[in-house]
């Protein structure tokens, strides 16, 4: 009998994807590098399942059906390459190789093009949701040939996770655009992350709380607007206790790590000009937290302010809500501009509806909220920005005071919040009609005769003021809006 596709990569998810397929009726033919992985995992937990072993990438490919379909779950980067010139040999025509790790997105325009130009077909698709979602239903953003979705579709439907009868996984676009949402995706994931983690330490470090409490409000947010899997965890972490009866969560030292993307999120919207300034600030959170023993120096020499909360705590925690649901609505906004963005740069037809369908179950971002947002797309599929949704701006009007407080309050206390910070410097900065770069155009024009524009004048007419008297007419010629 032959295998209905093959995966290579033998680890953690690669593992959990193929028990995954093989639950759904689909015969999995499974190779690894190190050879021993498939014994043990054939004779271990893929015992007596329609799982074929395969000693050599030769033998994985005679091992299945035609057109044959190979999934990758290796290290992204320069593995990748070698895995694809490894199988290139032992393919035909027609053939589709499946990217399922986390490569960026360049990469994976590169490839498909590399690929189709084999005359094969390629697939880049993001997979979201840890270990638990690679073995219960991951959510799943493929991209790349257009040609390979019929190939992959059931398969790729039949694993993933469904939320009211619906997939979460549904064809993205061409060449790297399944890698760029999942990008995107794992930046909105830093997002949430840090946003979190500011309410945590308002409440530890300003309110007092204790992690019992904190347990009870995360509890209390995960029944309403904030339901998602990260509040539900974050609420399962603070109960959590160590061998001695005390929160594990305060023994864990504050360093945090990154896979990279995250930080490609952040450069991609540097050239893209987009404004994502909480997914940078998620960025350079998780940076200051490496430099820890930097930090422990500081402390004891750089002065500031001790928090002291006088009040009425539970209405700031209230508050902190308001902050955390308002600021997760502008992280939202700027990682679908970005998809906008780039969706007229590689010339992707986008569905964001759809996207917000497919985060809404089996990825690390899945929450209630995600509802909402494939509603506004769905009303309104030219839609500039989300904030401008009809539900969104009347969300964010609601929050506002308590977002308004809670920023004023950590910068007087000395409490460092600067994904809810930059969140509101975003909503102030874009609702904005004049904004001080008239004078910021006016210092490039006066050091570097770069131009400006002028109010009183039709767009693009531009303008040099010879501001000392000797700097001429001579203009540097470029302007970048």
């Amino acid at each position: 009998m032959k295998a209905n596709i093959g995966l290579i990569g033998l680890a953690v998810m690669g593992e959990n994807l193929v028990m995954n397929m093989e639950s759904k009726g689909f015969t999995v033919a499974v190779y690894n590098r190190t050879v021993e992985k498939v014994t043990r995992f054939t004779e271990g937990r893929a015992k007596g399942k329609n799982i074929i072993g395969c000693k050599s990438i030769e033998e994985l490919c005679d091992a299945l059906e035609k057109p044959r379909r190979v999934m990758m779950m290796v290290k992204a980067g320069k593995p990748v390459d070698e895995l694809i010139e490894q199988l290139l040999p032992h393919l035909e025509p027609g053939d589709v190789i499946i990217d399922g790790g986390n490569a960026h997105y360049p990469d994976t325009i590169r490839r498909c093009a590399y690929v189709e130009g084999k005359g094969l077909l390629y697939v880049g698709t993001g997979v979201s949701g840890g270990e638990e979602g690679a073995l219960k239903g991951p959510s799943m953003m493929p991209g790349g040939s257009p040609a390979a979705w019929p190939l992959v579709k059931d398969i790729f439907q039949s694993i993933c996770a469904h939320v009211d009868g619906a997939p979460c996984c549904d064809w993205v676009g061409e060449g790297g655009a399944g890698h760029f949402v999942k990008m995107v995706h794992n930046g909105i994931e830093y997002g949430d992350m840090q946003l979190i983690c500011e309410a945590y330490q308002l409440m530890k470090d300003y309110l007092g709380m204790s992690a019992a409490e904190m347990h009870d409000v995360f509890e209390e947010w995960n029944k309403g607007e904030l339901d998602s899997y990260l509040i539900e965890i974050t609420r399962d972490i603070l109960a959590y206790e160590d061998a001695d009866g005390s929160p594990i969560v305060e023994k864990i030292l504050d360093t945090a790590g990154q896979k990279g993307t995250g930080k490609w999120t952040a450069i991609t919207a540097l050239d893209e000009g987009i404004p994502l300034t909480l997914i940078g600030e998620s960025v350079f959170s998780r940076c200051l937290s490496a430099i820890k023993e930097e930090r422990a120096a500081a402390s004891k020499v750089l002065e500031g302010v001790t928090p002291k909360f006088e009040g009425d705590k539970t209405a700031f925690v209230e508050d902190i809500r308001q902050a955390l649901y308002a600021s997760k609505i502008v992280s939202y906004a700027q990682g679908y501009q970005l998809m906008r963005a780039a969706a007229r740069t590689y010339g992707w037809n986008l569905n964001y509806g759809g996207i917000a369908l497919m985060w809404r179950g089996g990825c690390i971002i899945r929450s209630r909220f995600l509802g909402r947002i494939k509603e506004a797309f769905d009303g309104n599929p030219e839609l500039v920005n989300l904030m401008l949704d009809d539900f969104f701006r009347g969300e964010l009007a609601k929050a506002q005071g308590g977002w308004r407080r809670v920023c004023a309050a950590a910068m007087l206390n000395g409490v460092p919040v600067p994904a809810f910070a930059s969140a509101l410097s975003y909503y102030d900065g874009y609702r904005c009609e004049r904004l001080p770069a008239n004078l910021l155009q006016a210092q490039r024009d006066f050091f570097g005769a770069h131009t400006y524009e002028r109010v009183d004048r039709p767009r693009g007419e531009f303008f040099h003021t010879n501001w000392t008297g000797e700097g001429g007419n001579t203009t540097a010629g470029t302007y970048n809006t």
